[in-house]
Formats: C-alpha cells, sequence, structure tokens
C-alpha cells in the first residue's frame, strides 16, 4: 500500500521543515471550544492539487469550444473526409448536445458512487472516459459511433464536474479557496477560448473535426497520470474513518501523511493537530452518521441542497446560452466586421470573459461571495432589460445592444459563474457532499438543456425583445434569492460553514 499516492507513509515524508513559501494563517476558536492550529501551507504546493482537478474543467470548456468547429467541419462535402457528411439538423443536434446527455447520465453516476470511490478516484475515471471519448469520436467510422463517443465523453465530463470543485475545495487552505475553485471557472473558459482557436485553424483541413477531437487526449492523459500522482483528499479519509469504514487509526495516519503532500514542508509538525482539528469538528457536527436518501431533503441537508441547486438552476436560466446566441448579430448591428465571423466573435467573447473571471478571482477571498453575486446579477438584471428593449424599442440604437451585451457577460463572469460552482462546493456537508454535489450539477446540466431545447421555440412564440425580459425578471428573483437564502462563506473553514450557516 505504501506506493499507492492515496495510502503515503509518515516515514516516507521525513522531517518537514519550513519553506520560503510559506504562508501562516490566525489562530481562531474551534467549533467544539478549543483553538485552532495556525493554517501553515506553501503557494508552490497548492498548484498541483488545484492543477490537475482543474483540467477536467478546462477539458470541459475545450469540448463547447471545438464543437462549434467540428459541427462545421464534418458538414462539410469537401473537408470533413466522410462520405455520411449530409447530416440534418437533428443529427447535428446530437453531436453537440450528445456530451450534456453523457453528462445528465455521469451526474447521477456521482451520485451514487462518489463517496464510494472518494473524489480522486473518481477524477481518474473522469479521465479515462475523457480519453476513450476523444478517441472514439476522432476514430468513428460512422455517425452512430461518433454520437457514442460524444456521449462517453459526456460521461466523463459529469463526474469531472462533480469530483473537481469536492476535491479543490477539501484540499486547498481555507485563505485561497475561493480563488482556486473560481479559478477553475477560468480555466473552463480558457478551454473554450482554445477550443475556439484551434478549431477555426483546423476547420478548412481535410478531417479536421478529427483533429479538434484527437487534440485533447493529452491533456485527459495529463490529468489522469497528475490525479494518480496526488494524494486523496483526507476530509474523505477522516469521513470514512467517522463513518466506521476502516481503522480509525490507519486512516488517520494516512490523512495525516495526505495533508503533509498537500501543505508541503509549510505545515511543519503541525499536521498531527490539523488532523484531530478536523476530526473533532467533524464530531460536533455530526458527521458520523452515514447519509440516507431521506435525510438529503431534511433539515440542513435540505437548506444546502436549496442554496446549491438554487445558485445554479439560476445561473443557467437566466439567459447565458441565450445572450451568447445573439453575441455575432448585435456586433454585426453595430457594424463590427469581425460578426461576420462567428468564430472570431466567439474568441474575442471568450477573452472578455477570460479577464472578467480572472477579476473574479483575484478579488472572491477579500470581497466575499455574497458582494459579487449581488453586484454581478444587479448587472445582468440591468443588461437584460436593456438587450429586451434594444429589441422592442430601440433597434436604431446599436451601441445599447453592445454595452448591454459585454456588462451582461462581465457581470455574469463576475457572479454566476465562477461563484456558483464555488458556493455549491462549499456548502454542502462532508457527508452529503458527495450527493450533494451530484444533485447540484444534475441541476446544472438539466437547466441547461431545458434552456438549449426550449429557447427557440421561446424566441419565435414571444419574440427575442419579450424573452430576454422574462430573463430579466428571473434574474430579479435570483437576486432576492442571493439576498434572503445565500450566506457568506469568506474566510471559514468547511466545517464551520456547515456550523454556522446551515
Amino acid at each position: 500500500m505504501a506506493s499507492d499516492p492515496e495510502q503515503p507513509t509518515l516515514s516516507s515524508l521525513g522531517k518537514v521543515g519550513k519553506s520560503s513559501g510559506e504562508i501562516g494563517g490566525v489562530e481562531e476558536p474551534l467549533l467544539n471550544g478549543g483553538i485552532h492550529t495556525s493554517e501553515n501551507y506553501s503557494l508552490a504546493s497548492a498548484i498541483f492539487p488545484f492543477l490537475f482537478p482543474a483540467l477536467g474543467g478546462l477539458l470541459y470548456g475545450y469540448d463547447i469550444g471545438s464543437t462549434s468547429c467540428a459541427t462545421i467541419s464534418i458538414q462539410s462535402a469537401t473537408s470533413s473526409g466522410i462520405s455520411w457528411y449530409n447530416l440534418n439538423s437533428v443529427d447535428i443536434g446530437l453531436i453537440t448536445s450528445g456530451s450534456l446527455y453523457g453528462a445528465l447520465i455521469g451526474s447521477v453516476l456521482a451520485f451514487n458512487i462518489a463517496d464510494f470511490l472518494g473524489r480522486r478516484r473518481e477524477l481518474i475515471l473522469a479521465a479515462f472516459l475523457y480519453l476513450v471519448g476523444a478517441l472514439v469520436t476522432a476514430l468513428a467510422p460512422a455517425f452512430a459511433v461518433v454520437v457514442i463517443g460524444r456521449f462517453v465523453f459526456g460521461i466523463g465530463i459529469g463526474l469531472a464536474m462533480h469530483a473537481a470543485p469536492m476535491y479543490i475545495a477539501e484540499t486547498a487552505p481555507s485563505p485561497i479557496r475561493g480563488q482556486l475553485i473560481s479559478l477553475k471557472e477560468f480555466f473552463i473558459v480558457l478551454g473554450m477560448v482554445g477550443g475556439y482557436g484551434i478549431g477555426s485553424l483546423l476547420v478548412d483541413t481535410v478531417a479536421g473535426w478529427r483533429y479538434m477531437y484527437v487534440a485533447s487526449t493529452p491533456l485527459a492523459v495529463i490529468m489522469g497520470i497528475g490525479m494518480w500522482w496526488l494524494p486523496a483528499s483526507p476530509r474523505w479519509l477522516l469521513l470514512r474513518a467517522i463513518q466506521g469504514k476502516g481503522s480509525m487509526q490507519e486512516l488517520r495516519e494516512t490523512a495525516i501523511c495526505c495533508l503533509c503532500r498537500l501543505r508541503g514542508e509549510a505545515i511543519g509538525d503541525t499536521a498531527p493537530a490539523k488532523v484531530d482539528e478536523i476530526l473533532a469538528e467533524l464530531a460536533v457536527v455530526g458527521e458520523e452518521k452515514e447519509v440516507t436518501l431521506t435525510e438529503v431533503f431534511r433539515g440542513k441537508c435540505l437548506k444546502a441542497l436549496t442554496i446549491g441547486a438554487g445558485l445554479v438552476l439560476f445561473q443557467q436560466i437566466t439567459g447565458q446560452p441565450s445572450v451568447l446566441y445573439y453575441a455575432a448579430s448585435i456586433l454585426q448591428s453595430a457594424g463590427f466586421s469581425a460578426a461576420s465571423d462567428a468564430t472570431r466573435v466567439s474568441i474575442l467573447i471568450g477573452l472578455f470573459k477570460l479577464i472578467m473571471t480572472g477579476t473574479a478571482v483575484l478579488v472572491v477571498d477579500r470581497l466575499g461571495r455574497r458582494p459579487l453575486l449581488l453586484g454581478g446579477v444587479s448587472g445582468m438584471v440591468i443588461s437584460l432589460f436593456l438587450l429586451g428593449s434594444y429589441y422592442i424599442f430601440l433597434d436604431n440604437a446599436p451601441v445599447v445592444a453592445v454595452v448591454a451585451l459585454l456588462l451582461y457577460v462581465g457581470c455574469y463572469q463576475l457572479s454566476f459563474g465562477p461563484i456558483g460552482w464555488l458556493m455549491i462546493s462549499e456548502i454542502f456537508p462532508l457527508r452529503l457532499r458527495g450527493r450533494g454535489l451530484g444533485i447540484a450539477v444534475l441541476v446544472n446540466f438539466g437547466a441547461n438543456a431545458l434552456v438549449t431545447f426550449t429557447f427557440s421555440p421561446l424566441k419565435a412564440l414571444l419574440g427575442a425583445g419579450i424573452l430576454f425580459y422574462a430573463f430579466g425578471v428571473i434574474a430579479v428573483l435570483s437576486l432576492l434569492f442571493i439576498f434572503f437564502i445565500v450566506p457568506e462563506t469568506k474566510g471559514l473553514t468547511l466545517e464551520e460553514i456547515e456550523a454556522k450557516c446551515l
């Protein structure tokens, strides 16, 4: 067992001392009346426990960007490189949304297997499915095989989007937890921009769609190897310990070793005390009881589910896919020549999203979650009503639409984009986290599918202006939800969030 990264031994670590990258924490009261030991950590040691899980988000974003170009390439009579290029709208819809269907199934699977496998093994499985799905799609000899490959890749997305925020939240030092989880959203957007860029380079290449999909395989391999090398989440190990799913002494020792690897030399000899603190706090908040399916919908579990699922639901139904759908036509109406090229518009919007997400990453642990959510969603409300007014009353003032478009995209990336994923990774109690996040991710992808599939018929029925007004009303409701329901979690440990916010 000593050779398995999930089961390191204390003796293999040797003596730990100070590091030039050491950052010290402040002593605070424990939930049980004791005192927190200083949370020392090295920034360098926090890189890989964030980076390898975040590659799951990068691959998700890359899939979104590359598929928008692949659907153009695969329908080309001259450059598709296949004889079955004459695909109808349903076929293209299956290619585009095949990964979404897979992600829905992956979310259901995660609900059942997350606490058994653990965060690390779930991410290894996700990386394997990313690899298999990409290869099957890229080498597909027929349309049906392409859809199967997209579906398998989507299952990997569902598992990765479930396990990555959990692993990062449970292993990151509390002072920078918000920045690291928000940075995962930055990686999703970075993947989208990369997908658009690579897709635009390959869209006119013969069989270019195959190269677009196979290009993701090296990252999937790196993600899998990286997660195999990383240790397990100490909190997951301690949860198994207090629930009697292994030897308390062995799991405690393993958790200490994992924590030393995650924090680096800066943690010194405080790792055993830190692990004992977590064990004590888990006992205070009642984590020794294994959650049942009915308990998910009662008490503090129900409150956490309401907060988490509510945020990701509003994240999707406030119109983000619809606003981006109109991006090219809005810029074209304002006289921007780049609007004639949908891929270039997507890259420009993606770069702007990167800048705004990066801004959120820098300030989330200083300003807090609620100020970013309230400020960002308020901006989204204004932008949605401006867009609705543009399509009904102000069609001769395209500058209004451009301002509204940029305001919406910027405010979304300051609020719902990164903070939604951050909050669902923090808010669930440890014993509920696997199942709770599974439900939240299922709601996220389900709402995404609902908005995607109902947008066109609703636009035809109501018109774009009324539809954007409707999204504006929903955004107002989400603002009320955030103000009255969503707590502030800045600076709190995960155990303190459970004790004080639920």
